[in-house]
C-alpha cells in the first residue's frame, strides 16, 4: 500500500532545438518525506528554544557588590570619630595635667591635688568639650585622609614593601587633619590652662574673646610649629603601627588582629610618635597659650624665639622634654585605644555593609 502512495520518478521525452530527444527526470517528493523534513525542522527549532531558555535561567548568580569609595570614606569617618572620642575621653585628666605641666612649671601631682581640692574631680575633664569638638573631626579626617593617601601613593600595593610611602601617607594625613581643625586645638589648650573663674567658661567664649582681644590671626598662632611636629608624629605613628601589623601577619598568617595585640601595637606606635615630636609639641603649647600666660607675648612670638628662650632658660632636658614621662603614660594609652577602636569599628561596619548589600542582591536577583 505504501508503494502505491509513493509517486515514482517520471521520465518525459523533450525535444531540443537540434531535433534530438532527451529524457528529463522529474523528481517528486512524497508527502511522507515532506512530513519528515517538517518534523526535523520543528525538532531543531524546539531544541534552539530550549537551549536559549536554559541559558536565560542558568545566568551566574549575582556577585557581591563591592563597597564604593564613598562607602569607604563614610566608614572611615565614622570609625575615626568614635575612636578619637573614646581615646581622648579616657586620658582627658592626664592630658590637662600634661598641658599645665608644660606651661605653668608645676608638678603633675600637685596640679591634680590642687584641681581636685578647689574644683572637684570633674574639673579634671575641664576643656574636654573643646577636646571633643576638635578630636571628633580631627580623628575622623586623619584616619580617612590616611586611607585615601594610601590609595593615592599606592602604599604596599600588590604585596610590595613601601616603607617611605607608608611614612609619607601618615605624615600627609596628620597635616590634612591638623590644618582643618587647628583653631579648635588652640581653643582646647586655652581652656586647659585656665580655670572657669578667671579664664574661659565655654568654647564659644574662647573664640569670641580671642577674635575681639587678640585678632582672628591668633586662631592660627603656633600653626607652623604644629605642622612641623605633626609630620614626624603622625608619620612615625602610622608607620610603626602598619609595619607591626604587616610583620605580625607575615609571621602568623592571621590578617585580623585581636584587640590586645592591636592595643599593644598602637601603644608602641604612640610612644615612638610622641618621643619623636615632643620638643615641637612644647613649642606649640607655649605659642598657643602665650595670650593667657605671664610674659607670653614677649617671650614666644615666633618658633625660633620660642626655641631660643626655652633653651636659654630651661635647657634641653628640662625645657624641650618637660612632661615627656607623663606623655609616655598617656600617649601609648590614647594611641593604642584609638588605633584598635578604629580597626574594630571599621571591620564591623564593613561586614554590616556587605550583609546589607548581599540581602539587596538576593532581593533583586531573578526568581
Amino acid at each position: 500500500m505504501s508503494r502505491l502512495l509513493e509517486k515514482p520518478n517520471i521520465a518525459m521525452p523533450i525535444k531540443t532545438s537540434n531535433g534530438q530527444l532527451t529524457t528529463t527526470t522529474i523528481a517528486t517528493t512524497s508527502p511522507s518525506a515532506t512530513s519528515t523534513n517538517n518534523l526535523t525542522t520543528g525538532t531543531s527549532n524546539l531544541t534552539d528554544i530550549n537551549e536559549t531558555s536554559k541559558q536565560d535561567y542558568e545566568q551566574p548568580a549575582p556577585t557581591k557588590t563591592k563597597a564604593t569609595n564613598l562607602d569607604a570614606v563614610l566608614i572611615s569617618l565614622t570609625s575615626g570619630a568614635a575612636a578619637g572620642a573614646l581615646a581622648k575621653t579616657t586620658i582627658a585628666p592626664l592630658d590637662r595635667t600634661k598641658i599645665n605641666f608644660q606651661i605653668n612649671f608645676r608638678g603633675a601631682v600637685q596640679f591634680l591635688k590642687h584641681t581636685y581640692t578647689k574644683e572637684g574631680v570633674f574639673a579634671l575633664w575641664r576643656g574636654n568639650s573643646a577636646t571633643m569638638a576638635r578630636i571628633v573631626p580631627y580623628a575622623a579626617i586623619q584616619f580617612t585622609a590616611h586611607e585615601q593617601w594610601r590609595k593615592i601613593l599606592h602604599v604596599d600595593k600588590d604585596g610590595t614593601d613601601t616603607k617611605v610611602k607608608r611614612f609619607l601617607a601618615g605624615s600627609l594625613a596628620g597635616i590634612t587633619s591638623q590644618s582643618l581643625t587647628y583653631p579648635l586645638d588652640l581653643a582646647r589648650a586655652r581652656m586647659a590652662v585656665t580655670d572657669k573663674y578667671t579664664g574661659y567658661k565655654t568654647l564659644r567664649q574662647v573664640f569670641v574673646k580671642i577674635w575681639i582681644e587678640e585678632g582672628p590671626h591668633t586662631l592660627y598662632r603656633g600653626y607652623w610649629a604644629t605642622v612641623l611636629g605633626v609630620i614626624p608624629y603622625a608619620g612615625t605613628s602610622f608607620f610603626t603601627y602598619e609595619t607591626l601589623k604587616r610583620e605580625y601577619t607575615e609571621m602568623t598568617g592571621n590578617t585580623k588582629l585581636n584587640t590586645l595585640v592591636s592595643l599593644g601595637f598602637g601603644a608602641a606606635a604612640g610612644a615612638v610618635g610622641q618621643t619623636s615630636s615632643y620638643p615641637l609639641d612644647i613649642v606649640r603649647r607655649r605659642m598657643q597659650t602665650m595670650g593667657v600666660t605671664k610674659d607670653g607675648h614677649s617671650k614666644y612670638p615666633t618658633i625660633l624665639a620660642t626655641l631660643t628662650t626655652i633653651y636659654k632658660e630651661e635647657g634641653i632636658k628640662n625645657g624641650f622634654y618637660k612632661g615627656l614621662s607623663m606623655n609616655w603614660i598617656k600617649g601609648p594609652i590614647a594611641v593604642g585605644i584609638s588605633f584598635s577602636t578604629y580597626d574594630l569599628i571599621k571591620e564591623f561596619l564593613r561586614e554590616l555593609l556587605h550583609l546589607k548589600r548581599g540581602r539587596n542582591d538576593l532581593m533583586d536577583s531573578p526568581k
